[in-house]
């Protein structure tokens, strides 16, 4: 088979086909197969305009012989088994020079075990984020791997990705499992600001009384200032949406209970390992897992009735709202980016944050206008916490009191909201620089001898309890 293409995917899903027409339109021509062989050719004949910069292929050889040496070529398929599969199954067909990257939502310590198998080929992992339309027309792109095998195929990793002004929003991230890893980060985060944006929109609807169209309108205007982002777009767009079946407001036709594909849990696994607390990024997790418990939920309705009550009439406004969430996202960002620092030392990788917030400030499903001021924080002090940025201390100290009124309201009337709580519970711990931790450590020492540390620097790490 004559060489036709300059790199090669495999895996025509819905991500997979977004981005096989994004690399030929945007940078190469691309050789394509999946493994069932008549959606290769339908992907084909759809490309339309793009298809003559596309070689579909019937097998595994005939696309590794399409790739121009040394190949590239990049997996997405479902994160697991399934990658194993497919790395073994190209195997036989690849050069000691060819590249091997695995854009799907692998689990970083997947890929760490892959880059360390002694594969046969080079291999890379990185994390795209953005969804259909992202992969489509810019995705954010997180490279994990060799340094030299990410500039190998960077010209055509930067060209397809989102652009911030004209800075692309791919980058390398470091060895191994780096760009997995940070593409967890970036899927725990979102978690974290969809539940806070859900558990406003909550407040609006039970505690204000509001309509759907309404709470959109609010949100599009939320859009326009400090909260702008991706997902407050969304949330507007989907609030002001009717449901062609029945005309009622989408919103309201949508059975209250959210899936999840488990990046988010992982996140909030390997925070804890790691000793980085994220409690609204694990608030978050937990309450996809409440929203799951459908029945249960109806049950507990069943004995103690709804637990959501209208608030008082002028109880809390919409810029209460609005100030909150603008602290919850804050704090849930510090969380974030702290726990990528604390990777840092413990796998071995030199995790550039300021790179990373860059690398999200356009394409990805977080994206927001705060992430440029995020950048900028971070690359005056990398090791500081975002809470204690100049820019973001004057932030919180504005919003705070906001989100003190709205979790105290919510917690008086019955409105769960177990993300904005957190982020304030961490904050509060944050800024305590005595807390109660002294009690933990004297029962410690009470049950188990395990000794503590004293204010005054004496030499008695036991309490006299220990001297019975």
């Amino acid at each position: 088979m004559a060489v036709t293409a300059d790199i090669g995917l495999i895996g025509l899903g819905t991500m997979g086909s977004a981005l096989a027409l994004n690399i030929a339109e945007n940078a190469a021509p691309i050789a394509v197969w999946n493994r069932t062989t008549a959606r290769t050719h339908a992907f084909h004949a759809e490309a339309a305009d793009l298809a003559p910069r596309i070689t579909p292929c019937d097998t595994l050889e005939a696309l590794v012989a399409a790739i121009r040496p040394p190949r590239a070529i990049i997996l997405m398929v479902p994160a697991g088994q399934a990658v194993d599969d497919q790395l073994a199954a190209l195997t036989p067909y690849l050069a000691a020079d060819d590249l091997v990257i695995d854009a799907g939502n692998a689990n970083f310590h997947d890929t760490n075990r892959r880059a360390r198998a002694g594969l046969s080929f080079h291999f890379l992992g990185m994390g795209v984020s953005g969804g259909e339309e992202g992969a489509r027309h810019g995705p954010a792109i997180m490279g994990g791997g060799e340094k030299a095998d990410w500039d190998r195929v960077a010209p055509i990793l930067t060209a397809i990705a989102a652009k911030h002004e004209t800075e692309a929003c791919a980058d390398w991230m470091g060895p191994e499992g780096a760009g997995h890893f940070v593409k967890a980060v970036h899927n725990g985060i979102e978690y974290a600001d969809m539940q806070m944006i859900a558990e406003v929109y909550g407040m609006m609807r039970d505690g204000f009384g509001l309509p759907a169209p309404a709470i959109g309108t609010t949100f599009e205007r939320w859009n326009n200032g400090v909260l702008q982002s991706y997902l407050i777009e969304i949330s507007a767009a989907v609030a002001a949406a009717t449901d062609p079946l029945t005309g009622a407001a989408m919103l309201d036709v949508i059975l209250d209970k959210a899936g999840q594909k488990g990046t988010g849990r992982w996140t909030a696994i390997e925070a804890q390992h790691l000793a980085a607390p994220i409690p609204v990024i694990e608030a978050a997790v937990a309450a996809r897992n409440v929203s799951a418990r459908l029945d249960e939920r109806k049950a507990g309705e069943a004995v103690y009735g709804p637990a959501p009550e209208r608030l008082p009439a002028g109880m809390l406004s919409e810029a209460d709202l609005e100030a909150a969430l603008t602290a919850g996202k804050i704090l849930c960002y510090a969380q974030g980016f702290t726990m990528t620092a604390a990777a840092g030392p413990a796998f071995g990788w030199n995790l550039q944050l300021p790179a990373i917030a860059r690398v999200w400030r356009a394409g990805c499903i977080i994206r927001s206008a705060m992430l440029d001021d995020m950048a900028q924080a971070l690359t005056e002090d990398p090791a500081r916490n975002l809470m204690l940025a100049p820019l973001f201390t004057a932030h919180l100290k504005r919003s705070l009191p906001a989100l003190r009124r709205v979790v105290s309201a919510a917690a008086l009337h019955g409105h769960a909201m177990p993300a904005l709580s957190a982020g304030l519970a961490w904050f509060d711990a944050m800024r305590t620089a005595c807390g109660t931790a002294n009690m933990i450590q004297a029962q410690r020492d009470f049950f188990g001898a395990h000794g503590f540390e004293r204010l005054d620097g004496a030499d008695r790490p036991h309490g006299p309890w220990a001297m019975a």
